[in-house]
């Protein structure tokens, strides 16, 4: 895979407290319009998710928004000019994430956020994928996490058996740059999740 048309950008449905998380969201938003990245997301319209897709959408560029049937009161989805996908429940939701991105960025968010992209890197620990994952660490929001990695890495939770890799970016600028480096090491058919579609 040498190159990346769609990436699942995993981010709040609340805007956080800092300024420079919403801003974050917008200028990456623009960032993957202009350069003919489509969006996969959680298709909600307001938080960090309605600001990305926004920029997205407003700069040309396509927005697909996977939500399940459940969430769809919560969080708003969007039914501008993007594909809008409901689904069934929790499990299809991030299947069809999957087989709609080249790889996984995670913005700023809560629990939901955490869980789809540590769940991303366990199948990648378990040799399901290689698709590469970036934490956009806006602000330092994700250096909690990545200090728990290093301890887990530390105390051998994580041997280099079971490594799995991931990026970092500081700067919205380097998130599109690491992504595609990443991308030219992975073949096609490391893509693929190796598991029946049914169950992951």
């Amino acid at each position: 895979m040498s190159k990346i048309n769609a990436l699942c950008v995993y981010c709040g449905s609340n805007a956080g407290t800092d300024p420079a998380f919403a801003a974050a969201a917008q200028d990456f938003g623009k960032i993957l319009a202009q350069n003919g990245i489509g969006l996969v997301y959680g298709g909600g319209s307001i938080g960090l998710m309605g600001a990305l897709a926004t920029a997205v959408l407003e700069n040309g560029g396509h927005a697909t928004g996977v939500i399940p049937q459940f969430l769809t009161t919560r969080e708003r989805p969007r039914r501008l000019a993007q594909e809008l996908i409901v689904t069934r429940d929790m499990h299809e939701r991030k299947r069809t994430m999957f087989e709609r991105a080249d790889g996984f960025v995670a913005l700023p968010g809560g629990i939901g956020t955490l869980e789809e992209v540590v769940e991303q890197l366990t199948w990648a620990q378990l040799g399901r994928h290689k698709k590469p994952i970036l934490f956009a660490n806006i602000s330092g929001y994700w250096d909690p996490l990545l200090a728990l990695i290093a301890h887990m890495r530390e105390l051998q939770f994580m041997p280099p058996a079971l490594r799995v890799d991931f990026l970092v970016a500081d700067r919205v600028d380097d998130i599109l740059p690491k992504m595609r480096e990443a991308a030219h090491s992975v073949s096609e058919a490391e893509t693929e999740m190796a598991v029946p579609a049914e169950r992951l």
